[in-house]
């Protein structure tokens, strides 16, 4: 059986490839079982510092397998999910880069959205489609929309089901970058490399977790919080490392995480 999701590692970057792509990788407990965990091993691994995910052949995600719904609608789904959520991505420590290559639909824009930063090849299409399906804005896409572009553009593509594409997505200020279709993922871990290069991975986990709890609270407790954070940095090396190769002009040597 082929690997659900590829793996790759290379210079600081982490390449995860959902590989279904007979069904523009349709997802599957099994597929996102697999990818919840190259995740969780990619937290602990001090090798790993930026992820970058993607889909394999035409497709990043097309959303919820159609035999798995099929199941579900005549009461013969006995899969056991994966007790975690479909946010767990913005639990991991290390900035996750989506590089949306094709048709990211439903579930799909679901996991597209929960990473970090998105970046999309123009000719990709995009859509909600659940009003299309007779289904809801699924897990959290509701709330993670408007804050993305707006709620008068979320009730659009949430209430339409339209198909987009990836040009029209930056324009909207969903992504963000659009690209051609061939230089995408050589873009996308460009950046990541970037990350992995000249970014502290102790700063990064702190800054990830900071803007997606920080959605929550008030402007006061995000300050207060910030405060005990920055007293925090003071005393990791990574504070030392970051000004002594700003002063001695050379690269950073940040320890892992």
């Amino acid at each position: 059986m082929a690997e659900l999701v590829l793996s790759s590692l290379d210079q600081g970057v982490l390449t995860l490839t959902f590989n279904r792509p007979d069904t523009l990788n349709a997802w599957t407990d099994a597929l996102g079982r697999r990818y919840f965990d190259l995740l969780a091993e990619a937290e602990k691994d001090p090798e790993v510092r930026a992820v970058v995910v993607t889909g394999a052949g035409k497709g990043f995600c097309s959303g919820a397998d159609f035999k798995a719904l099929a199941a579900i609608q005549n009461g013969t789904y006995d899969v056991e999910p994966d007790p975690r959520p479909n946010t767990f991505p913005t639990t991991i420590g290390k900035p996750i880069i989506a590089a949306v290559n094709g048709a990211c639909a439903g579930l799909g824009m679901v996991h597209a959205l929960v990473c970090d930063l998105v970046f999309t090849a123009a000719d990709a299409k995009w859509t909600t489609a659940f009003p299309r399906r007779g289904l809801i804005a699924e897990y959290g896409l509701s709330w993670v929309l408007p804050r993305l572009m707006g709620q008068q553009r979320a009730m659009d593509v949430l209430l339409s089901g339209r198909v987009f594409t990836g040009a029209e997505a930056y324009e909207l200020g969903l992504v963000n970058r659009v690209v051609p279709g061939e230089g995408l993922l050589s873009e996308a871990q460009a950046y990541a490399r970037e990350l992995a290069a000249y970014s502290s991975p102790a700063s990064m986990a702190v800054i990830k977790r900071q803007v997606w709890h920080d959605w929550d609270a008030t402007l006061e407790d995000s300050a207060k919080a910030a405060v005990r954070e920055m007293m925090a940095s003071f005393d990791r090396p990574d504070f030392a490392e970051g000004v002594a190769s700003f002063l001695e002009r050379r690269p950073p040597n940040f320890p892992p995480l």
